[in-house]
């Protein structure tokens, strides 16, 4: 195997280790990018950056394109190594290069792109010590119209449930958290009672605190059911300790270590013991995404969770 700069008079051979990358990792996001056009960067590269063709007496094994450094940095744009050729080291070899030519023109860092959805590179880049520095998050157009449409998108609404039938009991607790209550109104709702307050529409830890605090000083269960904007969350406390709690998008509010993120899916064994739910509707209904878009709209996750439970929104 041989590893040698690449000319314009390799359009052919380029052409066609491009075609084969396009196949195999298409790029949905866009229109699919002309061969023309391509080709006008790696001209680009090929003057002022970096392509290179490894070679053995079959032909083209695969190529390698790296731009010109900019500010310490240069890029990756391209690496493939054809089937035969693989877990041969050509891959390496070929970035030895395009780093040798990095270091060169005076890079301090080397950067690429890779498709979330390609588990395989993102490992291989990892091992060579690459880390995720941003992040592109894209929509359907058509989705992200409706988002915008969707008039309960900020909205924030949020009630403490508790499993009593005591109403007066319950009253009495409650005025015990005033004046840091702004308005609570007080419900008896079938088996639960339902206490709504302006506060916690706003301040979602104070909604947290205020049912930790009441299952404590009453013994009950409670939960704290909030819409915040984009999201449903719950929380469920038992005798002053929280036993579960759900974000419909674990990491709506930053990213999470795994477990975190797991944790905050519903327990639907718990949830069906305190609440009489159908575990079967628990996790049917309670579910988890990665985005708001492939789950129902927030407003209408929040009454289905609530009827779910057997709770008055």
């Amino acid at each position: 195997m041989t590893i040698r700069p690449a000319t314009e008079a390799d359009e052919a051979v380029l052409r066609g280790l491009w075609e084969e990358f396009e196949q195999e990792v298409p790029w949905e996001l866009e229109d699919p990018e002309t061969w023309a056009e391509e080709w006008q960067d790696t001209l680009d590269d090929i003057r002022t950056g970096g392509v290179f063709l490894a070679e053995d007496g079959e032909g083209a094994l695969g190529a390698a394109r790296i731009e010109a450094a900019e500010r310490g940095r240069a890029h990756i744009q391209f690496v493939h190594v054809r089937p035969r050729a693989r877990r041969q080291g050509v891959a390496k070899a070929l970035l030895r290069e395009c780093a040798r030519h990095a270091h060169e023109q005076g890079a301090r860092f080397v950067s690429l792109d890779v498709l979330a959805s390609n588990e395989q590179a993102r490992v291989v880049w990892t091992r060579l010590g690459f880390a995720e520095q941003a992040k592109l998050m894209a929509t359907p157009l058509e989705a992200f119209e409706a988002r915008l449409e969707d008039r309960d998108a900020g909205e924030s609404r949020a009630v403490t449930h508790v499993q009593s039938d005591d109403e007066l009991s319950v009253e009495r607790a409650v005025a015990q958290f005033i004046p840091r209550l702004e308005a609570p109104e007080v419900r008896n709702t079938d088996s639960w009672i339902r206490v709504a307050d302006p506060v916690f529409d706003r301040d979602r830890e104070a909604h947290g605190r205020f049912a930790r605090e009441l299952s404590d000083r009453l013994g009950a269960v409670t939960i704290a059911l909030g819409l915040e904007g984009e999201v449903v969350r719950f929380r469920i406390y038992e005798r002053g300790r929280m036993v579960d709690e759900y974000l419909s998008v674990p990491t709506w509010y930053g990213e999470l270590p795994k477990g975190d993120e797991l944790a905050l899916a519903a327990n639907p064994t718990l949830v069906s013991r305190l609440t009489g739910a159908s575990r079967d509707d628990v996790r049917r209904i309670a579910r988890t995404a990665a985005s708001p878009a492939e789950l129902p709209a927030a407003s209408e996750l929040y009454e289905q969770i609530a009827r779910l439970m057997g709770l008055e929104p």
